[in-house]
């Protein structure tokens, strides 16, 4: 393995490493091929931006059929709102009332917003400030189904389902859950058991509200890995994938995509080769999301990363600028070479970079600012 990547030019010059490169053609496909997985079952798709944060990639979704969009914090729900997104619901309890003010002003605005909600207390100040701004702002009541973070226990859904309804300026829809790759309560590889187990669970929920005298209109359930699976169920109405749009090594672990569909990589450079077997590149935990660590269960990654075209190089560790990559010492890297890595986990890392560059179709880079990168509050 030697060489710089072919593709590491932009208007002309060298890519400035390390940065990520976004494959614009893999992006269409992926988009594609989610949206002709769940259309047989006339569920909704509406794909979480958190993995691509722009608003052009959002209206990609749109174009094929996506019905509206995901986001996990308010403003998140403005860039995307800023830029014509008009359907989007803030899986996310929001608690602070200048933040619900915030939701307040986007509902008046004319855009359908939609907000999370796990508990009275909550409940209770979103009310608040709907009443005194003179909106009614949409709510879905967030259910754990066993990841154990947000969301109230499905056994209380009902009482509390029933108290927010009693409550004005609010409108309960539905309810929602994220419960990642499990069955029976244990992370699992079979992404379509977790996804058949999660949708159940959900429907299941649903009917019981219903019985109680409580509408409720949208089950919404899924991540990428479960929600092919998950749309198949009956009762549930929508599925909110997010990473596929992208893709990464996670996602191919789970067996749902290959590496070759992964839409993003990060281009790095050699910049030390102090051993045999140890290059340094100029990419570290500033670079490359550090959330999906290797060796645990159940993917039992090796390494941070997939070094494209070399599968026995091993990106061991990081420190924020250092990227140590174990290779074989008869290997041909050089410094000032190029490599391409794809990243475990694509969302989090594109979180870390203010801008990516676009691949088009012609194979010109095109630089673009992360819009909602950094949208924490």
């Amino acid at each position: 393995m030697s060489g710089k990547s072919t593709e590491a030019l932009y208007e002309g010059r060298e890519l400035e490493t390390p940065c990520l490169v976004i494959d614009s053609n893999l992006v269409n496909a992926n988009i594609a091929a989610m949206a002709e997985k769940v259309k047989p079952f006339g569920v909704k798709l509406r794909p979480h931006a958190k993995t691509h944060k722009l608003p052009e990639m959002a209206a990609r979704q749109l174009a094929a059929g996506a019905i509206g969009i995901t986001v996990a914090k308010i403003s998140e729900a403005e860039v995307m709102a800023g830029s014509g997104i008009s359907d989007i619901f803030v899986a996310y309890p929001i608690i602070a009332k200048s933040k619900i003010e915030r939701a307040a002003r986007l509902s008046l605005s004319g855009i359908r917003l939609i907000i999370g909600v796990d508990s009275l207390e909550g409940a209770k100040r979103i009310s608040e400030v709907a009443v005194r701004e003179g909106a009614e702002l949409e709510v879905r009541l967030e259910l754990d189904t066993g990841l154990k973070r947000t969301g109230a226990a499905i056994d209380t859904a009902v009482q509390l389902a029933k108290q927010i309804t009693e409550l004005e300026g609010i409108k309960l829809s539905g309810i929602f859950t994220y419960r990642g790759t499990m069955v029976a309560g244990a992370s699992t590889l079979d992404v379509r058991a977790a996804g058949l187990e999660e949708g159940r669970l959900m429907a299941d929920a649903a009917a019981v509200l219903r019985s109680a005298g409580i509408a409720i209109h949208d089950v919404s359930v899924g991540s990428s890995p479960t929600s092919a699976a998950a749309a198949e169920v009956e009762g549930v109405t929508e599925v909110r994938p997010g990473t596929y749009i992208y893709q990464d090594r996670m996602q191919t672990v789970f067996g749902i995509t290959t590496l070759d569909h992964c839409a993003g990589a990060v281009h790095a450079t050699v910049v030390s080769r102090p051993l045999p077997d140890l290059i340094i590149i100029d990419g570290g935990s500033k670079t490359f999301a550090t959330d999906v660590q290797p060796g645990h269960a159940p993917l039992f990654l090796k390494g941070f990363g997939n070094i494209v075209g070399d599968p026995d190089a091993v990106l061991e560790r990081m420190n924020e600028e250092h990227g140590m990559i174990h290779v074989n010492p008869d290997s041909a890297y050089q410094v000032g070479d190029v490599i391409r890595i794809i990243p475990n986990h694509i969302c989090s890392t594109v979180n870390l970079h203010n801008f990516v560059y676009i691949k088009e179709a012609t194979g010109v880079l095109r630089k673009t600012s992360v819009a909602a990168r950094g949208m924490l509050e």
